[in-house]
């Protein structure tokens, strides 16, 4: 295997290359250093990366690897960590230049599981400011670029995340997701990403993050890495306002389950927000067909979803002001958000209305097993190409493009993005699946039925 085969091997198989003592968690650390450098420069993937933090880590793993007989699930493997979520001795910028000196002196929830899981940390990836809107090229920074072609955005607000996994700059990746920003990304950028479901992924030590609609969760490039580091991340930290018991067998586990007969409900469309493109329309209709091969029942129906557009801006653009940064030191497109908070009670008939419309999308699931929509109404917009619009206008351009994926952070269902092919400008084509509540297990296990009548793992950028 050479260096390149090396770097998109998938997490799995290295930790087991590992074990095996075929590679170090030194050699691999340097690798992927190494592409980091040469890559990053025109990519934008990282903000920060902790080269010397990531060396020592793998350094002392490697010496470990002598003397231990019991290993961490992904012991020595290379994770970035997106620049929203702290760890400790490195800088949280949240895609404001003014926070580029800011040292977080402690671990986020998610990111001491990632540790005790045994990853190593490579450094944190490119984010929107405060990850508030769907592409990752905030003032003061290299904009985050796709691998499949430069030219256009790798998504936001985890777009560094996706794009680092994309191009070989990682083994996998955590991201998170308030309103579709790790399947926004994913989709870009070709690779697998899983919104969990609300409780199932700690936000500790911060506690309710705008009324639950934002989770943290993995990025990969295959299903079964996915599953595999939802695994570790998941699980309750004294104090978190959710939680969920974890899944009996795992999630990796249900990658090898060959689901039943489902009952799948499709669209194309999104009330009252419009219809996908043709190319994210086909995206979808590809995937139901081959659901269909499959055995599964399949019927065009989806729940009405025009209720939630009002509350869930109101309580998305809320995060702009819970950041507590001045407004001139804001993006003009935050700035614009910011302006739109009204007061704390206008936040909580929000709230209250957004829960009440997701009681009614919940029950289309009473009798409906997964949903499949296409992840953005259509294809990646170009780096850079809104900048000459008002923010009212971007604004509306984002709750149009991004319209399939709040659902699920406003019900808290969980939700795969997995790629299905390319779309007519050869940038990847992807759909998500959205399941019952707290059921990721069924829609992992329908992603990799789909992941092994299409495989995807063979497909890279060229760089």
């Amino acid at each position: 295997m050479n260096e390149t085969d090396l770097a998109f091997t998938p997490a799995l198989e290295l930790a087991q290359l590992i074990r095996r003592r075929e590679v170090s968690p030194l050699e691999l650390t340097e690798l992927y250093l190494d592409r980091i450098s040469r890559f990053n420069p025109q990519l934008g993937s990282y903000f920060t990366v902790t080269a010397d933090l990531a060396i020592a880590d793998a350094k002392a793993k490697t010496e470990l690897l002598t003397t231990a007989s019991e290993l961490p699930p992904f012991f020595g493997v290379p994770i970035s960590i997106k620049d929203l979520n702290a760890v400790a001795g490195v800088t949280c910028t949240y895609g404001n230049p003014a926070f580029v000196k800011n040292i977080s002196n402690y671990d986020d929830g998610v990111v001491s599981k990632i540790k005790q899981a045994g990853f190593t940390i490579l450094g944190k990836t490119a984010t929107s400011e405060l990850g508030s809107y769907p592409y990752s090229e905030p003032t003061g920074f290299t904009p985050a670029r796709n691998p499949w072609n430069l030219e256009y955005t790798p998504g936001g607000s985890s777009g560094g995340a996706a794009a680092s996994v994309t191009a070989g700059l990682c083994a996998i990746a955590q991201g998170s997701d308030g309103g579709g920003s790790i399947r926004g990304p994913a989709a870009c950028c070709g690779v697998v990403g899983i919104k969990p479901a609300r409780g199932r992924v700690t936000q500790a030590p911060v506690g309710d993050r705008m009324g639950g609609i934002a989770v943290n969760g993995p990025i990969a490039r295959t299903v079964s890495d996915a599953a595999a580091m939802l695994d570790v991340i998941s699980g309750y930290i004294t104090g978190d306002p959710y939680w969920l018991t974890n899944p009996e067998p795992s999630f990796l586990a249900a990658t090898q389950v060959k689901n039943q007969k489902l009952k799948i409900a499709f669209s194309t469309s999104i009330t009252p927000l419009g219809d996908a493109d043709t190319n994210c329309k086909q995206g979808v209709l590809k995937t139901v067909k081959l659901l269909a091969e499959i055995g599964h029942e399949i019927a065009e129906k989806c729940p009405d979803m025009s209720g939630l557009v009002e509350p869930f801006q109101i309580v998305w653009q809320s995060g702009v002001a819970a950041a507590g940064i001045p407004p001139e030191a804001l993006q003009p497109l935050n700035q614009f958000l910011l302006s739109r908070t009204g007061s704390a009670g206008e936040y909580l008939q929000a709230l209250a209305q957004m829960q009440i419309v997701s009681r009614q999308i919940v029950a289309f699931f009473d009798n409906i097993d997964v949903l499949v929509l296409p992840v953005y109404l259509h294809s990646p917009i170009k780096v850079g190409e809104w900048e000459n619009l008002t923010p009212e206008e971007i604004f509306q351009n984002i709750i149009k493009w991004v319209a399939p994926c709040p659902v699920a952070n406003a019900t808290g269902l969980p939700a795969i993005a997995i790629p299905v092919g390319f779309d007519s400008n050869g940038l990847p084509l992807s759909v998500q699946l959205i399941g019952k509540p707290a059921d990721e297990s069924t829609i992992i296990s329908l992603a990799a039925q789909l992941e092994t009548a299409n495989p995807w793992i063979q497909h890279r950028p060229n760089l």
